[in-house]
């Protein structure tokens, strides 16, 4: 992602709450809820140009667009579609979060995507997605290919598709460059040889069967445990919006903190199951203010002794209002502004 821009206070302790109150948990809370997939270029320039409208609209950038090569490039044209990648996303605006997915470590296409997009973007792009990771040895062949690409800060998002990648979920996760873990339904269903039916890559089965279920939770469980983002995996249904919205709280309650879209009209409905509600952002707000100028100390609110472990939580109540594009009142705004010195 690059270097995490320091905000400032214009009141209370002087010490922005990531500071004071995250540590190593701080990185869990930077990315957007909703990760949007593009493969085919007309589809990528329209989701560029509706990330930069609904920047405008929210005044923050409430989802990543991330540029797909594994599912978009054709058979044999697996270097033209990059460089048409790297052409595209040089056109994002400032303060945009654009990605791109790569092939897998094992396709004979993996090196020259890395080479060509991270050597090319290393200072553009928010990260890159690897699919199909298996182990810590496919993390640790990706880190590589960025070394090699002169991208050495660029963070790495995970695909985990297969039953083994899951049994390995906490080793990928732990390491330092992985940023995010995704779950790939389709594939895990599909890596069971028909043990798992059709029915558990709708949005009712992969809510309910007990093997999709357990990856889910387990994947969410490995995130977690080292403070990076579990991101939940597609919903087919596109044209349910109610539908996809009950997916996305679903997901939420699963532990998840991130969702892809594969159509626009799935991006609103994230925002909004994600997003904390109005009551949610008043009361976090009057909190965070009241620990701010009390040094962080612990303060009696309404009755109730809250301490820097409340903060935390209400402090994410307030990240994911901002991430979500939600109204914030003007004591809460200046926790997210630029430093001006």
């Amino acid at each position: 992602m690059g270097s995490v821009v320091r905000e400032a206070i214009s009141a209370g302790s002087g010490k922005h709450p990531r500071e004071v109150l995250l540590g190593a948990q701080a990185a869990a809370f930077f990315l957007p809820v909703c990760d949007h997939y593009s493969g085919v270029e007309a589809r990528m320039r329209k989701s560029l140009q509706l990330q930069a409208e609904m920047m405008q609209e929210f005044g923050a950038c409430v989802f990543d667009v991330t540029l797909d090569c594994e599912d978009g490039a054709p058979v044999g044209g697996e270097a033209d579609h990059a460089a048409m990648v790297v052409a595209l996303a040089t056109l994002s605006f400032a303060k945009a979060r654009v990605a791109v997915r790569v092939h897998p470590v094992g396709h004979p296409a993996f090196e020259s995507d890395m080479a060509v997009i991270a050597g090319n973007l290393a200072g553009v792009l928010s990260h890159i997605m690897v699919p199909k990771v298996e182990s810590l040895a496919d993390v640790l062949k990706a880190e590589e290919a960025l070394l090699a690409a002169s991208a050495g800060d660029l963070p790495l998002h995970v695909l985990i598709e297969s039953p083994m990648a899951v049994r390995h979920a906490f080793e990928i996760a732990a390491h330092p460059r992985v940023q995010s873990v995704s779950f790939g339904l389709m594939d895990f269903v599909a890596a069971h040889g028909g043990a798992i039916s059709a029915n558990g890559m709708t949005l009712s089965g992969q809510f309910t069967h007990p093997l999709v279920v357990r990856a889910k939770l387990e994947i969410a469980s490995a995130c977690h445990a080292y403070g990076k983002v579990p991101s939940h995996c597609v919903v087919a249904e596109f044209n349910d919006v109610g539908a996809m919205k009950s997916a996305a709280q679903r997901a939420r309650e699963m532990g998840y903190t991130r969702m892809w879209s594969i159509h626009p009209s799935q991006i609103r409905p994230i925002l909004e199951a994600c997003a904390p509600s109005e009551g949610e952002i008043e009361n976090a707000t009057k909190i965070i203010v009241a620990a701010d100028h009390a040094d962080w100390a612990p303060i009696s609110f309404d009755g109730t002794l809250h301490d820097r472990a409340s903060y935390r939580y209400f402090w994410q109540v307030l990240e994911r209002a901002h991430q979500t594009g939600r109204k914030l009142s003007a004591e809460a705004k200046m926790y997210f502004q630029p430093a001006l010195h």
